[in-house]
């Protein structure tokens, strides 16, 4: 299968290009990348000269209807995702998120190719704290910031792709991810990076704020199973029962890098801060035999954290300049 990778050079989707050469060299892998703040060469340095690099934006209709007519799937990871640069950007999020999606789902419907868009939990809101209550496919979408709003746009986006136009299209919205060359903006390795540098982490306001945490690794394993095995047109929601509060997350980040308890600092809550999201994976469990292999939550941050000790080179460049920003957002 011929791939093209939009955002491979970014967290989520470097792991993912990594699984895919790693587990099927068979397949023909194309990145996609702009190589903003969050997405970076070295993030493929371990697998270069195994697949094709381009540089440039899903929003350059030109380049995007070359590689998508040359391509048998696009998987599409290209985002703004971080919710606190988007009060400081907003439009941008907009710009990537919401049209990037439509000009490749334009270029897809001309070419006749298959395309997986690659979503997030947030699209629907929240969820009270209290309460069994769980996302699932037929949730109507609710989104509170312009990131979860233009994902959101991109998820309806896809869907009238497929209506209208009769474009090959899966859905998958997933639960927060962690692990490997995650940015240091981010919960997990912000807190474990700061610990590393010998300061306190970080918890917002109370920290009692609830998410469904999964690895980046079990999420992509999910997305391949989707691109191959999943039923055109329908929504997959991807997690694995990992619900957790912000404060149970960092108690167990304090834990395993040997840290007392109350090695932290509260800052100013981020606003609108939604409560709590939590993910019905019954149907991806079901119909495509897909289970998490980090059920365990301590394994997989045990994992994470021996990572980001033995890759210091990796992430120092990016802390000063991350924490910098979010002391202009007074968090």
């Amino acid at each position: 299968m011929r791939l093209l990778v939009t955002g491979g050079a970014g967290f989520i989707g470097a792991n993912f290009v990594h699984l895919v050469l790693r587990e099927h060299p068979e397949h023909e892998v194309t990145v996609l990348d702009a190589l903003t703040y969050a997405g970076r060469r070295e993030n493929l340095e371990g697998v270069a000269g195994s697949f094709r690099f381009v540089e440039g934006s899903v929003c350059d209709g030109g380049l995007v209807d070359d590689l998508v007519g040359a391509t048998d799937a696009v998987v599409h990871f290209a985002a703004e995702s971080h919710n606190d640069n988007s009060f400081l950007h907003p439009v941008s999020f907009v710009e990537t998120n919401t049209l990037g999606t439509a000009v490749l789902l334009d270029a897809a419907r001309r070419h006749g190719t298959r395309f997986h868009h690659v979503s997030t939990d947030e699209v629907y809101g929240e969820l009270p704290l209290e309460g069994g209550e769980r996302f699932r496919p037929d949730t109507p979408l609710a989104p509170t910031s312009f990131y979860s709003a233009s994902k959101a746009g991109a998820d309806l986006l896809v869907r009238a792709a497929a209506r209208q136009f009769g474009v090959a299209t899966t859905l998958s919205n997933c639960s927060n991810n962690y692990g490997p060359y995650q940015h240091v903006e981010k919960f997990i390795p912000r807190q474990i990076t700061n610990i590393l540098d010998g300061k306190r982490p970080k918890l917002y306001g109370d920290g009692r704020n609830v998410r469904d945490w999964i690895h980046v690794e079990d999420h992509n394993r999910a997305v391949l199973a989707v691109l191959e095995q999943g039923r055109v047109g329908e929504t997959y929601l991807i997690g694995a029962n990992g619900e957790r509060s912000n404060r149970e997350v960092l108690a167990a980040i304090l834990e395993v890098m040997g840290k007392e308890p109350d090695f932290f600092e509260h800052v100013a809550d981020r606003p609108g801060h939604d409560l709590r999201y939590a993910i019905d994976a019954t149907k991806i469990r079901d119909e495509l035999g897909w289970t998490p292999r980090y059920e365990d939550f301590r394994t997989g941050l045990a994992a994470t954290v021996a990572w980001y000790e033995a890759n210091e080179a990796w992430w120092r460049p990016e802390k000063r300049e991350t924490e910098a920003r979010y002391q202009t957002l007074g968090r």
